[in-house]
């Protein structure tokens, strides 16, 4: 009986060390995520990897260190994002979201390019219209970020996990 206890002690630390609860307010990443789902954040999967594009991400808010966001990587550290006609360029190319549900309107995505630094991210909600995110509050450091969004476990009819957007340069 106390090897059990045990165990589940063991289990249940390890788990809170690896991950982290997060649940999912407002609805910038609509149509991805919805408010009042509940995900599994894992905080060790960026000491193997590094953050990619098409990445959900948790991460400390750049005015309030106590408050987390989730919102999707568009651009990585060295890059060029351009808002162009309210279209999303990366170095030059036009990126393709297959996960938003409208364009952005061009009072939230004026014209306008930014070169990120080499620990920089830019991150968006997929919901643009309706999203606070670099676009007002700048690129984040990669140190602001918690950990990446993998398991959706509540409501349970939505559980599932959370994949990556493949894009085909990351």
């Amino acid at each position: 009986m106390l090897e059990r206890l045990a165990l589940i002690i063991a289990v249940y630390i390890l788990v809170n060390i690896v991950t982290v609860r997060f649940v999912v307010e407002g609805a910038s990443m609509h149509p991805t995520l919805t408010t009042g789902q509940f995900l599994v954040v894992n905080r060790l999967q960026y000491t193997v990897d590094d953050p990619q594009r098409g990445d959900i991400v948790v991460f400390h808010a750049p005015a309030n260190p106590q408050q987390d966001f989730i919102k999707r990587i568009i651009a990585l550290p060295g890059e060029t994002i351009e808002f162009r006609a309210s279209a999303v360029y990366i170095d030059g190319q036009l990126l393709n979201e297959p996960y938003i549900n409208e364009a952005c309107i061009i009072q939230r995505c004026p014209d306008s390019i930014l070169l990120l630094g080499y620990d920089e991210y830019f991150v968006m909600g997929d919901n643009r219209n309706r999203s606070s995110d670099s676009r007002q509050f700048g690129a984040i450091e990669r140190n602001r970020i918690v950990g990446a969004a993998t398991l959706r476990y509540w409501p349970p009819t939505q559980l599932g996990w959370i994949h990556r957007i493949g894009f085909p340069d990351g």
